[in-house]
C-alpha cells in the first residue's frame, strides 16, 4: 500500500476502517530480531519500545525471537514457563534436536513471522523455500550497501539509478550478505521500510518498491514528565555544569548561566552521522561568535563510542580539583557560620576581620593554587587507542578547536556511552540529554533517526536533515518545523559548503536567543510528542500484518486497500505567535531579566498580541487526533487483551531498510546567514 507523501500520519488516514472484531486465538505473531533484548543499535529501540503496544493487539500470541545472551538475559528477559502446550513442545523439540520442528499445535494456527534486517532474513528465506504456511514480513531499517556506500564518500543520492549494485557489493566484500538482504526483501509477502527517504534507496538497490512505510515510533509515556520537563531540564543542566566545572579548572573564564550546551549522539560513523559537518560549522560559529563580540558560550558534546583504554588522567583530576574545592568552601563556610552563631548568641555584630583565621586563608590559597594549569582542558576525555588517526581529533586539530580561553566555542569528545556510573560524568543518557539545549544531528545516512526523536519528546530543540526519516516526517507534517524547534537541514539538494553554511546559520540564531524565547521553543518542541506515539504509528505495523495474512491465506483473510484523499491528512500548523527567532521577537518583552527562568502567563508580541502559552497549548493538542484502534472486518486480523508479550532468547536475528517515493524539496527554515 503506497503512502502518500501529501498525507499527515497524525491524522492516519489512508488506512482502511475494520469494523468487527476478530478472534486472534488461532493467530500467532513472531517478531524476529538481532536485537531482541541485545543493545546493539536503533532496532533495539524500535522493538522494546513498540512491545507494549503490540502486546496488547496480540496478547499471550505475541512472541519476540532473538539471540541468547547471558547479559541479556539477566538484565532484560524474564524467565516464564511456556504458555501453552503447542509452544512448551516446539521449545522441548528445539532443545533435543535444533531448529527443526515449529509444528507442534493440532489446531494449525495461522502464524505471521516478522523479520528485521538481513541477519534474521535467512529464516525468512527458508519459510518461503520450504513452503511453510507463514505469513513473512521483512522490514528493512537501512540497507547493507547503502551503509557501505554513504561511508565511502560517494554521492550517494544523486545516484542511486546508476550503481552497479552487484558490483559495488563484491568490491566491498558483502556480496553474499548483500544477497540475504535482497532475496529476503523478495521473498517477503509484505516488505517495509521506516522512512520515505530509506524506500527510496531500498527500491533502487534491493530492487523491489516497499508495500508500507512503517515509522519508527517511542513510547511517550516513557520520556514525557508532565508539565515538569522544565524543572527536570534546569536540574540536569545543573549536573552537567558541575562536570564543566571540573573539566575547565583553571580555564573557567567564562559565564556558565550564558553557556549552551550542544551535542551530538550516536554510531560512530564521521561522515553517515554528520560530525564532519558539525565540527566544521563550529569553527565558523567560534568565529562569529568572537568577531560579534558575543558574551555566549557554547560547549559541543560528542558522544560516540570508539576505541579507548582508559580514561584521560588530566579529565579525571578535572573532577578531583572540581571536589577538592567545594569541600574546602564547605569547610570555610562551618567555620564561617559557627563563629557567626557564636557572636550572634552574645548579641553582638562579628568583626568581619576576625571571621577567618590563617589557616583558612592558607587551606583556601592551597585549593586556589591546585586549579592551575599551564595546558588547555582536553578536548578528549578518554586515552584513545588510534589518536592520531581518529577522524573528530585529526579535524579538531585542523579547525584549531583547542579549548582556549579565546575560544567562545569549546568541544568535548566523550567516546563512550553515558552512564550514570561513570566516575567522570555520572548521568545517563535521558538525563544528559534533557540537561541539554540543543541537539545536533546534521547525518547525510539516518534511515529514521531516534535521537532528534528522543530530544522532540523530552521537550530538546534540534537540527536533523531532509535525508534523514525524522526530518522528512517532521517536514511532511510540520507547516514551519523551526518554529517549534525541529531544524531541518537542506544535505540534498544544497552542496556540502552550503549546507554547512546553513548549519552554521541555525546555530548562530539558537545562539542570540533569550532565555525566555529558549523556555517558549521548548514548550512547542514537547508538545509535538504526540506524533511519535507508538499508539498512531503502530498502526502501519498492523496494516503491514493484515497484508501478509491476506496474502498467505487468502481464504480466511481478505485486504483491500484504498487510496485516502489527500484532504483527509494534516499538517500541524504554524504557532499562532510569532516563531521565536531573535530578529522577531527580541523586544517583545523589554523588561525581561535574563536570569528569570520561567515566562509569564501573557508575553507581548511585537504585533501587539498577547503570548499565552497554555492557550497555545490547548490549540496545539486538538491538532492530534486521538488514536482509533483498528477494527477488523471478519475476514482481516484482530486485536487482543492488554496481555504481556514473550520472549524467547534462541536464534540471531535481523534488520534492513525499504523503498518510497521522491522526496520534495526541503522548506525554508529561514534566511541564511554566512
Amino acid at each position: 500500500m503506497p503512502l502518500s507523501r501529501t498525507l499527515s500520519m497524525s491524522s492516519l488516514p489512508g488506512l482502511e476502517e475494520w469494523e468487527d472484531e476478530f478472534d486472534l486465538e488461532n493467530t500467532v505473531l513472531f517478531e524476529v530480531a538481532w536485537e531482541v533484548a541485545n543493545k546493539v543499535g536503533g532496532i533495539y529501540t524500535v522493538l522494546q519500545t513498540k512491545a507494549k503496544v503490540t502486546g496488547d493487539e496480540w496478547g499471550d500470541n505475541y512472541y519476540l525471537v532473538g539471540p541468547y545472551t547471558e547479559q541479556g538475559v539477566r538484565t532484560q528477559v524474564e524467565l516464564l514457563e511456556p504458555p501453552t502446550l503447542a509452544l512448551k513442545k516446539t521449545l522441548d523439540s528445539m532443545n533435543s534436536k535444533g531448529c527443526k520442528f515449529l509444528a507442534q499445535s493440532s489446531e494449525k494456527p495461522h502464524v505471521v513471522a516478522h523479520f528485521h534486517e538481513w541477519l534474521a532474513g535467512i529464516g525468512l528465506c527458508l519459510c518461503r523455500a520450504r513452503r511453510l504456511p507463514v505469513a513473512t514480513i521483512f522490514t528493512t531499517h537501512a540497507t547493507l550497501l547503502g551503509r557501505y556506500l554513504c561511508a565511502g564518500a560517494v554521492d550517494f543520492y544523486n545516484n542511486l539509478e546508476n550503481f552497479n549494485v552487484d558490483k559495488e557489493a563484491g568490491e566491498r566484500q558483502i556480496y553474499h550478505r548483500y544477497c540475504m538482504e535482497r532475496a529476503a526483501a523478495h521473498c517477503a509477502h509484505v516488505f517495509t521500510t521506516v522512512s520515505q527517504i530509506t524506500a527510496i534507496e531500498a527500491q533502487h538497490l534491493l530492487k523491489r518498491k516497499p508495500d508500507i512505510v512503517t515509522p519508527n515510533g517511542l513510547n511517550v509515556k516513557k520520556f514525557s514528565a508532565m508539565h515538569e520537563f522544565q524543572n527536570l531540564h534546569a536540574q540536569s543542566k545543573a549536573r552537567i555544569q558541575e562536570f564543566v566545572r571540573g573539566h575547565f579548572y583553571g580555564h573557567l573564564d567564562f559565564n556558565l548561566d550564558k553557556t549552551l550546551y550542544f551535542f551530538i549522539a550516536g554510531r560512530y560513523e564521521f561522515s553517515n552521522k554528520g560530525a564532519d559537518i558539525f565540527l566544521e560549522a563550529l569553527a565558523r560559529l567560534n568565529y562569529l561568535l568572537r568577531v560579534n563580540g558575543s558574551e555566549q558560550t557554547v560547549v559541543a558534546f560528542f558522544i560516540m563510542p570508539a576505541r579507548t583504554n582508559n580514561f584521560n588522567v588530566e579529565t579525571l583530576k578535572g573532577q578531583a580539583v572540581r571536589k577538592q574545592l567545594w569541600d574546602t568552601a564547605n569547610t570555610v563556610k562551618e567555620k564561617f557560620g559557627r563563629k557567626l552563631y557564636e557572636s550572634l548568641l552574645v548579641g553582638s555584630l562579628p568583626d568581619m576581620n576576625k571571621m577567618l583565621d590563617k589557616e583558612d586563608f592558607t587551606m583556601m590559597k592551597r585549593a586556589i593554587f591546585a586549579t592551575q594549569r599551564q595546558s588547555f582542558p582536553p578536548v578528549c576525555t578518554h586515552n584513545m587507542l588510534d589518536d592520531s588517526s581518529d577522524p573528530i581529533l585529526t579535524t579538531i586539530r585542523r579547525i584549531g578547536l583547542f579549548n582556549s580561553s579565546a575560544d567562545r566555542v569549546k568541544v568535548i569528545f566523550h567516546p563512550e556511552f553515558l552512564s550514570s556510573t561513570s566516575p567522570l560524568l555520572p548521568v545517563d543518557y535521558e538525563e544528559f540529554v534533557r540537561g541539554c539545549h540543543l541537539g545536533v544531528f546534521p547525518s547525510y545516512y539516518e534511515p529514521w533517526g531516534y535521537t532528534p526523536a528522543e530530544c522532540t519528546v523530552m521537550g530538546i530543540p534540534s537540527i536533523s536533515t531532509n535525508l534523514s526519516g525524522f526530518g522528512c516526517f517532521m517536514e511532511e507534517h510540520i507547516a514551519d518545523p523551526s518554529a517549534y524547534g525541529i531544524y531541518i537541514l537542506d544535505r540534498r539538494f544544497r552542496s556540502l559548503d552550503d549546507s554547512c553554511s546553513q548549519l552554521t546559520s541555525f546555530l548562530y540564531s539558537f545562539c542570540q536567543q533569550t532565555r525566555r524565547q529558549r523556555i517558549i521553543q521548548r514548550n512547542r518542541t514537547e508538545r509535538l510528542s504526540d506524533l511519535l506515539d507508538w499508539k498512531y504509528l503502530g498502526r502501519y505495523y498492523m496494516s503491514a500484518r493484515h497484508m501478509a495474512l491476506a496474502k498467505a491465506f487468502p481464504d480466511h483473510f481478505t485486504y483491500e486497500p484504498h487510496e485516502a484523499d489527500a484532504t483527509q491528512g494534516y499538517r500541524y500548523p504554524r504557532p499562532a505567535s510569532v516563531p521565536p527567532s531573535p530578529s522577531l521577537s527580541r523586544h517583545s518583552s523589554p523588561h525581561q531579566s535574563e536570569d528569570e527562568e520561567e515566562p509569564r502567563d501573557g508575553l507581548l508580541e511585537e504585533d501587539g498580541e498577547r503570548y499565552d502559552e497554555e492557550v497555545e497549548a490547548a490549540k496545539d493538542r486538538r491538532n492530534i487526533r486521538a488514536p482509533e484502534w483498528p477494527r477488523r472486518n471478519p475476514g482481516v486480523s484482530s486485536t487482543g487483551g492488554n496481555k504481556r508479550s514473550n520472549s524467547v532468547d534462541t536464534a540471531p536475528s535481523s534488520s534492513l531498510s525499504t523503498p518510497s517515493e521522491p522526496l520534495s524539496p526541503a522548506s525554508s527554515l529561514g534566511e541564511e546567514r554566512n
